[in-house]
């Protein structure tokens, strides 16, 4: 839901850029989950104090007192249980939900699995590899590129040519 970007202050308080909609939907929960940079392993943490601040998420983890502390926390991923989360609107879903999706074009040509979805600001990536190279084409998630995403028959449907 948001990666820690570095210390604010000196008492351990850290920003956070939010991946959500809703730049505050973490203070929503009172335990969080970290994931240090380069980790695949998740730890339950607790905030003790979280707010908005400047467009940006603030917040103070127990046991995180200095800013060394704090800055030792920068570009690990905040998340929380997908069992804590609400259950999204009808026609709707998670960008964790695409992880695993195959990815065809308009013409049936497998372009490979979804293997993350970015955000680098004006909307959502997402990191295609494909076959056995595992060569990474990045398509961006917008209408003009995405036909239909299909749950069900685990897949999405793409404007984009093997060769872009």
């Amino acid at each position: 839901m948001a990666q820690a970007l570095g210390p604010y202050g000196v008492h351990g308080w850290f920003r956070l850029r939010p991946f959500s909609e809703a730049p505050d939907a973490l203070l929503d929960y009172r335990s969080w989950w970290l994931r240090a940079r380069g980790s695949t392993t998740w730890s339950e943490v607790t905030p003790v104090s979280a707010r908005m601040h400047s467009g940006t998420l603030v917040a103070q983890l127990a046991g995180v007192d200095s800013r060394e502390e704090a800055q030792a926390l920068a570009g690990a991923e905040i998340g929380v249980p997908r069992a804590a989360m609400p259950v999204p609107a009808v026609e709707t879903m998670y960008c964790s939900d695409l992880v695993g999706l195959a990815v065809v074009n308009r013409g049936g040509v497998l372009l490979g699995e979804v293997t993350a979805v970015e955000d680098y600001g004006a909307h959502p990536v997402l990191k295609v590899a494909a076959g056995v190279s595992g060569e990474a084409r990045l398509i961006p998630f917008v209408a003009a590129y995405v036909d239909e995403v299909d749950p069900v028959a685990r897949r999405i449907v793409v404007d984009w040519q093997p060769d872009y």
